[in-house]
C-alpha cells in the first residue's frame, strides 16, 4: 500500500471541515430532541393556586377567563370542576 491510498490527494479545507462539523452536530441535536420524551404542560399545580371543587360566592371557573370546556383551565393543572375555584379567578 502506498501512503497515497490512505490519503487523499486534496485536504479537506478547513470551511468544509467546520460545516460537516456543524451540520453533524445540528442532526445529533435534532435527533435527539425528537427521541426524547414528552413533558407534562407548565401548568400550575392545583394545590399551589388553592383550587377547591366548590365556588367562592358567586366566583365559579365557569365564568372565570381563564376557563376551558369541559373540564379545564388555561393556567392550572388537571381537571377542573365548573363549579370550582382558586386564587387566579377573573372574571370573564
Amino acid at each position: 500500500m502506498t501512503k497515497n491510498e490512505f490519503f487523499p490527494s486534496s485536504p479537506v479545507s478547513r470551511r468544509d471541515f467546520l460545516f460537516a462539523a456543524a451540520a453533524g452536530s445540528g442532526a445529533l441535536v435534532g435527533a435527539s430532541m425528537m427521541s426524547a420524551p414528552a413533558y407534562a404542560s407548565n401548568k400550575i399545580p392545583q394545590k399551589a393556586v388553592s383550587y377547591q371543587p366548590t365556588p367562592k360566592g358567586d366566583q365559579r371557573c365557569d365564568n372565570c377567563a381563564l376557563w376551558q370546556t369541559p373540564a379545564a383551565c388555561k393556567l392550572v393543572d388537571g381537571t377542573i370542576a365548573a363549579s370550582g375555584w382558586c386564587t387566579l379567578y377573573k372574571k370573564k
